[in-house]
């Protein structure tokens, strides 16, 4: 078993390795270059993002939709990931990673266009999208298709699951002594009562989770900043001086080179934002819209928000407070800094982190439900949200270095399919991004 684990591991590194970043990061830009720096418009992305829900077909508002879509991308990754990325390759990784963000989201629009685009609508009169519709009806590749569906599956259960699950219990174990026992059997009647309900139950509960959670770790890192805020303008310098000099932690202990701060910041941030994986458009295409652009722009913000935003802000706080010199393990890297935020730090980080892991939870609920839907013809999905529930609970009690390491690979093999599509299809993404800021009433 061990010698399966290391095998798994091995192909898991070397696919997060460079092929990964070449792969993701070359899309981003050229997705960037087509569709001429899409990103000045983030601001319009923003505004329409909060503007009134659209009476159009769809099954959840273009708000909900993207609260659903946070849920899943926002999670340990955005903390302890972005801690991982610093210990591994310093200070500069945070750039790295930021760069990331900025170029992902050229990706992340590309994704909900063509997922909104080729969207069609299930025997329930449900409206069903993601890369899967794509390469089936974009590309007529129905073996991609069920090879993307097929993978997300796996990966849903994985990285979306029973690692998430692992993760909360373990935590709350060490923490205050709560029995993994309990906290699967919470958790798992939890999910249960949301997911049975839909599609349109979970995008409810991430509507009021999501804003709740992502506020408070906000105000949770401004108060640490707060307490270093002396050290704020030097640890910003050395954010961008370190990310092309190299910056080495603990006095070199790990060592940090340039190579090794943009292999590991850009790595972390295409993990953490999820663009170019095809997750984020399963959901966008259950969004009310009047235009494929239009919700696209919404959804992109998606990683703004997860990226650019909160995974800088972590970064920042890390490096601001000193913890990053103060131990090679990312866990304790993330302790050291809340801990510094009086008393109440590591109750406030343990509150994070559970919020962060249960929408996670929540969000790959769908996805995994329609990729299995698809796989399926519709069929068997109440016993898809009975394997969900039971996963979350098996998974809060078993030790899953292999399950992570299977995710991780899911994860990749999704990646490839759709990337596929994205730059296949590109001359579909220009025509419909052209069309909608061309009608001026299409911003409003």
């Amino acid at each position: 078993m061990q010698g399966i684990e290391h095998f798994l591991s091995s192909i898991s590194d070397y696919i997060w390795g460079y092929p990964a970043i070449i792969l993701l990061l070359g899309t981003h830009i050229f997705l960037t270059i087509r569709l001429r720096f899409i990103q000045k418009h983030i601001t319009t992305a923003i505004r329409l993002s909060f503007s009134p829900p659209q009476k159009e077909p769809g099954e959840i508002s273009h708000f909900a939709s993207l609260m659903t879509a946070l849920a899943a991308t926002v999670g340990t990754g955005n903390i302890i990931g972005v801690a991982t990325a610093i210990s591994a390759g310093g200070p500069g990784a945070v750039f790295w990673m930021w760069l990331s963000g900025i170029l992902g989201f050229a990706t992340k629009y590309s994704e909900a266009v063509l997922s909104i685009k080729f969207r069609t609508q299930n025997e329930k009169g449900e409206f069903v999208g993601g890369p899967m519709y794509v390469l089936e009806k974009g590309l007529h590749s129905k073996f991609f298709a069920i090879l993307f569906a097929l993978f997300t599956v796996i990966a849903s259960f994985g990285i979306g699951n029973m690692v998430q699950s692992n993760a909360m219990s373990n935590m709350l174990n060490d923490s205050y002594k709560i029995p993994t026992l309990l906290t699967g059997c919470i958790v798992a009647f939890l999910t249960g009562l949301v997911i049975l309900g839909g599609i349109r139950s979970i995008a409810r509960v991430c509507e009021l989770l999501v804003p709740f959670m992502v506020v408070f770790y906000f105000l949770g890192c401004i108060g640490i900043l707060i307490i270093h805020y002396r050290n704020i303008p030097d640890s910003i310098i050395l954010i961008f001086k370190s990310a092309f000099t190299g910056q080495s932690a603990l006095g070199g202990f790990l060592g940090a080179s340039v190579r090794s701060a943009i292999r590991y910041g850009v790595a972390r941030g295409l993990f953490s934002n999820e663009a170019g994986l095809g997750s984020a458009p399963i959901v966008a295409s259950a969004a009310k819209t009047k235009h494929p652009v239009h919700q696209a722009l919404v959804s992109a913000t998606g990683t703004f928000w997860d990226t650019v935003v909160i995974c800088f802000l972590t970064g920042l706080v890390l490096v601001s407070s000193g913890a990053w010199t103060q131990s090679p393990s990312p866990v304790e890297i993330v302790r050291n800094a809340w801990n510094s935020f009086s008393s109440v730090g590591n109750i406030a980080l343990s509150i994070a982190l559970i919020t962060f892991v249960y929408s996670t939870i929540l969000g790959w609920s769908y996805y995994g439900e329609k990729a299995w839907e698809y796989l399926f013809k519709g069929r068997s999905i109440v016993i898809y949200r009975v394997l969900w529930v039971l996963g979350v609970f098996i998974g809060a009690n078993l030790k899953l270095n292999m399950v992570w390491t299977l995710a991780d690979i899911a994860n990749a093999f999704m990646a490839v399919p759709n990337l596929l599509s994205l730059v296949l299809l590109t001359p579909i993404i220009v025509k419909e991004t052209s069309d909608f800021f061309s009608n001026k009433d299409s911003t409003g």
